[in-house]
């Protein structure tokens, strides 16, 4: 892959961004050094306790596969700040995008004196997300703000109320998202009460579902619930993680999300995939619905969309996005035009970058070692997820028990050694891998040995 954003002796895997960053991990001393160490004691009497943190390290430039820190440590990164840098973080398009909109205006307020750029995201988005059905999109900040809009479109929509989640489900901090989210600890614990009427069903989980329960079987078990405990009748929306984030990586068995779809259209449910972590690229597909042809109603993105920048969408069918009356939606900073600017940007590199492309060869490569390890040491429960979305759940072994112990002593450990890797799952025992798709095969792979050598150790 070229393009005028790489450097590059003939394909991807020699790629290097433009900027000044090395692309090779580097460790001064001990993590964290001491400058990392004065500003930790600064945030800890400036910043809310609440507000934690994963690595006690603080950035100062990130590009490639590379975050730098204030101590000149340059670590691997396995975590694209939670799947948004999916592109790269500071990407050429995006830096100049953002640039030249800041230089131009910084904020308006599109309810007050709209500009292009919100016009223009949302025709991309219509144009991108599933179905040839005519669309229409709204902006707004954070995912939570997204997804707590798409029930209210579906609520005025419909003029039903209840809202149904699933197990494993994460989809915000939020009042209503609080109560869509099911992981208590640290997201909902001390926090209620919460929204009324959202009920939570099971999921598809292949790997504590055993083969037995494959998706169709999944879906009627927790369609079965809905029809008998909430009525479809009562129900404005279904709202569902294509592939689950925060509740473990959960890819559901092939079938659950087409069948879960039908019901809903044929039901008059408004089928809501909330896409915040999955959305643009980061599956392999440009929306992870694509993978099995399924066209939900309402696409809820953001993360990824706008290469670093705060921006979230609904995007839908016309007339159920039409339905809210005027003035009903909307947001003092929803669709910044810089953020806009940025998304723009963002899209045409994934477009014209062959990022889709990029983001199955770092499947095949981290499935091909991550199996490997997995035969090697029986506490690799499994390896699961698509493109660069892939996690390990990890267990007892011979046994489904979660080890969540494990995950945090692999995850501590690969984080002194200069790797940033994240943990998720509703009993915390999986580790997730979310890499800019800007990545080299070089620096993956080192980051790959340093996890089977935590293992090891």
């Amino acid at each position: 892959m070229t393009s005028k954003y790489w450097t590059t002796a003939g394909s991807v895997n020699d790629a290097r961004p433009m900027n000044s960053l090395p692309q090779s991990r580097h460790l001064v001393g001990p993590l964290p050094g001491p400058r990392s160490r004065e500003l930790m004691a600064r945030k800890s009497g400036a910043v809310a306790a609440g507000v934690g943190t994963t690595m006690p390290v603080f950035a100062v430039r990130a590009g490639g596969g590379i975050v730098e820190d204030v101590d000149g440590n340059r670590l691997i990164d396995l975590g694209s700040g939670i799947a948004v840098t999916t592109v790269g973080n500071s990407a050429p398009r995006v830096v100049d995008a953002v640039a030249a909109q800041a230089g131009a205006f910084t904020h308006t307020c599109f309810m007050v004196t709209p500009y292009e750029s919100y016009v223009a995201v949302a025709e991309a988005l219509n144009r991108l997300t599933p179905g040839d059905h005519e669309k229409r999109t709204a902006l707004f900040n954070s995912g939570a703000e997204a997804v707590e809009n798409a029930v209210k479109i579906a609520r005025s929509y419909t003029g039903r109320q209840a809202v149904v989640a699933f197990d494993h489900g994460y989809h915000g901090r939020t009042n209503l998202t609080m109560a869509l989210t099911a992981k208590n600890m640290p997201y909902k614990h001390g926090f209620g009460p919460f929204a009324p009427e959202v009920y939570r069903v099971p999921t598809s989980y292949p790997f504590r579902d055993g083969k037995e329960v494959d998706g169709a079987t999944a879906a009627r078990r927790a369609l079965t619930l809905v029809e008998k405990q909430v009525g479809a009748e009562n129900l404005a929306a279904l709202v569902i993680e294509p592939i689950q984030g925060e509740g473990g990586f959960v890819e559901p068995a092939p079938g659950f999300l087409p069948a879960l779809a039908e019901w809903c259209r044929a039901n008059g449910v408004v089928f809501v995939a909330d896409e915040v972590q999955t959305g643009f690229a980061r599956t392999g597909d440009l929306f992870a619905c694509d993978h099995e042809g399924v066209v939900p109603d309402l696409i809820v993105t953001a993360k990824g969309i706008a290469g670093g920048l705060p921006l979230s969408a609904v995007t839908g069918r016309a007339e159920i996005m039409d339905a809210p009356h005027a003035g009903g939606l909307g947001g003092t900073y929803g669709g910044n035009p810089i953020a806009c600017a940025a998304a723009i940007a963002a899209i045409a590199t994934i477009e014209e970058d062959g990022l889709l492309d990029r983001a199955r060869q770092i499947e095949r490569l981290m499935k091909e070692r991550l199996h490997r390890l997995q035969l090697d040491d029986a506490r690799v429960g499994d390896v699961r997820g698509r493109g660069a979305m892939i996690a390990v759940e990890l267990v007892k072994p011979g046994t489904t028990e979660p080890d969540a112990a494990l995950a945090r002593g692999v995850a501590a450990a690969a984080h002194r050694a200069g790797v940033i890797v994240l943990t998720c799952g509703t009993d915390g025992n999986v580790l997730r891998f979310l890499p800019p798709l800007t990545i080299s095969d070089e620096l993956l792979t080192e980051a790959l040995d340093i996890l089977t050598e935590a293992f090891a150790n």
